[in-house]
């Protein structure tokens, strides 16, 4: 099977007025249809960098793509016109932030803000997008739809936004989906509850998600492969449980050894 997503070589620098910071070095990942791939690194390791590229989301300038590719089928979004990315953004390629209150709009309601998805990116009708608005937050898994769309986000709980985030991201039926530490701000129970809702839709849909976090005890519970960063750069890569239980890199081992781990006396 073909991946939905390649990153080949991927370099991605960062001139500033006094220094470059070479952020992403030669990264090279890639994630098929179905899949959840985690990417994890401490902060400063170019997880988001990489990330923030399948889209250029990175502010240009200072960011400066300076050696690779990043392809969604043959295409190459590095070389793409900003109308092309247009197209592409929310529709093809959908990406969740790790704060749902700096992403949503706070003086639109969210029926409103899940409607303007289909309609920026797909040139839906009022209508069309009014009717597809209920469905997506029940898909997501929020209780009492009716009403909820008709709420503005400081009236939702941090779990209820972030699902509508997931909402806005899915409503296009996206092929890729990037979810960039997503639960960061929840708390445990909500996180587990978020996490499995994305990989099951992930599922359900055939999409490839890209899971970007710190958290290798979210990467154990949901990924199928892992992709470990440090400096820039890939360090190892593989299924889950391998590199977990024989992890070829001092960094991962350090990682590993890292994590709390409860022990019952």
């Amino acid at each position: 099977m073909k991946p939905l997503l390649r990153i080949e070589e991927l370099s991605v620098d960062f001139r500033l007025d006094t220094e470059t910071v070479h952020a992403v070095d030669s990264v090279s990942l890639a994630v098929e249809a179905g899949e959840t791939l985690a990417v994890v690194g401490e902060s400063g390791s170019g997880k988001t960098a990489t990330a923030l590229s399948v889209l250029r989301l990175n502010p240009e300038p200072p960011c400066v793509y300076s050696g690779g590719g990043v392809f969604l089928g043959e295409r190459d979004v590095l070389k793409l016109s900003e109308k092309d990315l247009r197209g592409i953004r929310g529709n093809e390629v959908a990406m969740i932030f790790q704060d749902p209150m700096s992403s949503l709009n706070p003086l639109k309601r969210v029926g409103v803000q899940i409607g303007e998805v289909l309609r920026r990116h797909q040139g839906a009708s009022r209508s069309e997008a009014r009717q597809a608005v209920l469905p997506a937050l029940r898909e997501a898994g929020i209780p009492d739809a009716e009403r909820r769309a008709s709420q503005f986000p400081h009236q939702l709980s941090g779990g209820l936004r972030q699902r509508v985030m997931i909402a806005m991201a899915l409503v296009g039926r996206p092929k890729v989906l990037i979810a960039d530490e997503p639960t960061t701000a929840l708390d445990v129970t909500v996180q587990a509850q978020i996490l499995d809702l994305l990989v099951d839709l992930g599922q359900r849909h055939g999409m490839a998600i890209v899971l970007i976090t710190h958290d290798l005890g979210v990467v154990a519970e949901v990924a199928d492969r892992v992709v470990v960063m440090n400096d820039g750069k890939v360090v190892e890569t593989g299924d889950v449980l391998d590199v977990f239980d024989r992890p070829a890199d001092e960094y991962t081992r350090a990682l590993l050894r890292a994590t709390p781990k409860l022990e019952l006396t």
